[in-house]
């Protein structure tokens, strides 16, 4: 009876860790090419966050604002997201391409490729939100 208890508790836990975690921005793996075709797929623009490992503000912005629903709901609905660190894998060809000099850098890219926006550097979650929004309002 112990261990039937332990395993609904540890299935209960699990259930709500997981939608927790679903909550916020959902990133998708995948290479760079494959993530351009899905954002045309789905009629998206393209998020990247090029970001550093060593990076307090690229640290910040995933811990603390990429996590949060509001962020999430908004990011989801309206980008493919992506994460790709700029000093390993395709993400140093990426910051390459797009003359990342500063992290986190977060492009918004259309299904081409071609950049539509930029911004540099984390904030809190509302006033990241509103940067993006007046980028996209800018080029619908």
């Amino acid at each position: 009876m112990k261990k039937l208890m332990m395993m609904a508790l540890l299935a209960l836990f699990a259930t709500t860790t997981l939608s927790a975690q679903n909550k916020g921005v959902d990133f998708q793996q995948g290479t760079f090419k494959e993530l351009l075709a899905k954002a045309g797929d789905e009629n998206k623009y393209l998020f990247v966050d090029v970001y550093a490992t060593w990076c307090g503000p690229c640290k910040y912005m995933s811990g603390r604002v990429f996590t949060q629903e509001k962020v999430g709901d908004y990011f989801n609905k309206t980008f493919v997201n992506a994460k790709f660190d700029a000093e390993r894998g395709e993400g140093i060809e990426i910051a390459r391409k797009y003359k990342v000099q500063g992290y986190p850098t977060f492009l918004i890219l259309n299904a081409e490729g071609k950049e539509l926006g930029r911004i540099v550097g984390g904030d809190d979650a509302d006033a990241f939100i509103q940067k993006v929004q007046e980028v996209v309002s800018k080029i619908q």
